[in-house]
């Protein structure tokens, strides 16, 4: 608690918004200055008219109070209603932090199980003005009003029984203990409701799904659902009939501490008027005073509470943004395109397993994609055509051997960097919401429009964009833009290649990008891709061997290493596994160009 609530305090003045530090003490103080006046304003009007003083002195302290209470009042009200766009700021600052690791984290930590589940609850932990990451600041605003509150109390009962005191913290912390414990009875059993109110929902929606209703009727299931939500029904009205009997327990417990403290309290400021001579005005003011303070004891034991409930979730915050990286990024060696300059990528001895599999996914892997080669990557689904891509691109690391750029362990390098040497167009695009200029140039601001026109003519996509009548600055993604167009699957795959060629990196990739398109279509793209990427290093996956005929190599992925290896010739004549599903797949592409040259 102590360390999140430095963290907070730092947080806010690094950030500029010192003022929610400030804000947040002068609220403490207002509402304990608040509660004094009040507490303070009968007794001392009282003892007035005690001492049969003059009516101006009676009407002067009774307008001195009044200006005080208006005064404090409105002082407060003022900071309350301030202090909050402060904390939404902080708040804000959170978000920042978070999006930033989900945007920047190392690929792996994307796939991490205990990475997914803490920003999953880090969510939580910002998205309203409850959640802790603001809420927090009303905690430890009340925490320290409770604190000074308590202090002030202390030495207004200094001189009352030592005994009395002892007395009223012994049962108001009782009686908040067995409170809170009650209390807090749903809130320990949170995930079995939970379970609960799932199951109910999950069959309410079903049973009020359109897409259920011939099953419901064919099957005749109506009877077997309504059991199955009415066992639910009756599961969940114990449960809460349990809860109920459990807080009125609590509350019966809480009276019962109450009453002993204020008889006893009671008891004692009557014995003292009796024979010592309190005053009246004197008794109103510590009888107040013994009912104030409980309220600060338990003020603060409830603060400390929730503080230690916010805390928790603030930690995970703090982990998932703090949670390790296994790429260097900063710390790494800085690294960019040249041009002219001449790369190559080679793999030495790579293994890969994934976490919590019981073999590698690829095994002692030796290849080297040379400076201009066109390299294909071909096998059947699940062999490791991906994975290979990955390792190569830096998405992940190997688990045994090493991955160099010129003879360098790309480990060594800025990963960051390190991506700026691809450009790839991978089985799912990431079409924004924004121009096909700004997704060609995967950017909003110093875009190179002539550069992005000469790349949208080499893709083969000029006629389509010139019979728009916003040309690149059409929109894409009728989610956010009313006035969005839709592309077909050939525009689509022609507006990616065009982005690949704006940003000219030294190696493309193309991960089965056009998986979706027929045999004979996927090829005319492959082509469309050679002729436009002559020079560059490439790699092609895809699953049918056709498409790749036209590289300079090609291996086969087989059993978790390169079967086979050769140009597209070579391995026909080989007679292998390649040859094999070549004929397989032959005889549908055959099929496929006859109807293609048809229509």
């Amino acid at each position: 608690m102590g360390q999140n609530s430095w963290f907070m305090v730092k947080l806010a003045w690094t950030t500029g918004e010192k003022k929610v530090i400030v804000l947040s003490l002068l609220s403490a103080f207002f509402a304990v200055a608040l509660n004094l006046i009040n507490l303070y304003v009968s007794p001392t009007i009282l003892s007035v008219v005690e001492r049969h003083a003059p009516v101006s002195e009676l009407i002067g302290t009774i307008l001195l109070f009044t200006a005080a209470l208006m005064f404090v009042s409105a002082a407060s009200a003022y900071v309350d209603t301030n202090t909050m766009y402060g904390r939404i700021s902080v708040r804000c600052e959170f978000i920042a932090m978070l999006n930033k690791k989900s945007a920047t984290t190392s690929y792996p930590n994307l796939f991490d199980e205990k990475f997914k589940k803490l920003k999953a609850k880090s969510q939580d932990a910002i998205n309203s003005n409850q959640a802790a990451t603001e809420a927090v600041w009303t905690t430890l605003t009340e925490l320290t009003k409770n604190l000074l509150g308590f202090a002030f109390y202390v030495a207004l009962m200094s001189s009352i029984q030592p005994l009395l005191l002892v007395v009223i913290l012994a049962t108001t912390v009782a009686g908040y203990f067995i409170s809170n414990y009650a209390n807090e009875w749903g809130y320990r059993h949170r995930e079995e409701e939970g379970e609960m109110e799932n199951r109910m929902y999950y069959l309410n929606r079903r049973a009020n799904d359109l897409t259920s209703a011939k099953d419901i009727r064919i099957f005749g299931l109506r009877s077997w659902l309504e059991e199955l939500y009415c066992n639910l029904e009756e599961t969940f009205t114990a449960f809460h009939q349990k809860a109920e009997g459990i807080y009125i327990w609590a509350k019966i417990a809480e009276l019962i501490f109450s009453f002993v403290r204020n008889g006893i309290a009671y008891a004692y400021l009557i014995g003292l008027v009796i024979n010592n001579g309190l005053s009246v005005s004197e008794f109103l003011l510590y009888f107040s005073a013994v009912g104030g303070f409980t309220g600060w004891v338990t003020g603060i034991l409830g603060n400390l509470n929730q503080l230690h409930k916010q805390s928790l979730e603030l930690s995970v915050v703090r982990e998932c943004i703090d949670y390790e990286e296994p790429f260097r990024f900063e710390a790494g060696e800085a690294v960019s395109p040249e041009d002219g300059k001449e790369y190559e990528i080679r793999l030495e001895n790579v293994s890969f397993r994934y976490p919590g599999a019981e073999k590698d996914t690829l095994t002692d892997i030796n290849l080297t994609l040379h400076p201009g080669e066109k390299l294909a990557v071909v096998g059947l689904n699940g062999a490791g055509k991906t994975t290979l891509i990955k390792l190569v691109c830096g998405f992940l690391d190997p688990t045994k051997g090493r991955v160099l750029l010129n003879g360098k362990d790309i480990r060594e390098f800025n990963r960051a960097d390190y991506y700026t040497m691809f450009s790839a167009v991978f089985q799912n695009f990431s079409l924004l919401a924004g121009t096909i200029a700004t997704n060609v140039a995967q950017d909003s601001v110093d875009i190179d429009m002539e550069r992005v026109k000469e790349c949208i003519e080499k893709a083969g996509l000029s006629s389509k964009v010139e019979s728009l009548k916003d040309g690149v600055e059409t929109y894409l993604n009728r989610e956010v833009y009313e006035d969005a167009i839709l592309l077909s699957g050939g525009e689509t795959q022609r507006l990616m290649l065009a982005r690949a060629l704006y940003k000219n990196a030294p190696f493309i990739i193309l991960d089965e990008p056009t998986a979706a398109l027929d045999p004979i279509a996927e090829s005319e793209m492959y082509q469309k891709y050679n002729e436009m990427t002559n020079g560059k290093s490439s790699i092609y996956i895809s699953h049918r061997l056709a498409s790749t005929r036209f590289c300079d190599r090609i291996i086969m992925i087989d059993e978790g290493g390169i079967g086979e290896e050769g140009t597209h010739e070579e391995l026909l004549k080989a007679g292998g596994k390649y040859a094999g599903l070549y004929e397989v797949q032959s005889k549908y592409y055959r099929e496929g160009e006859e109807e293609h040259e048809e229509n």
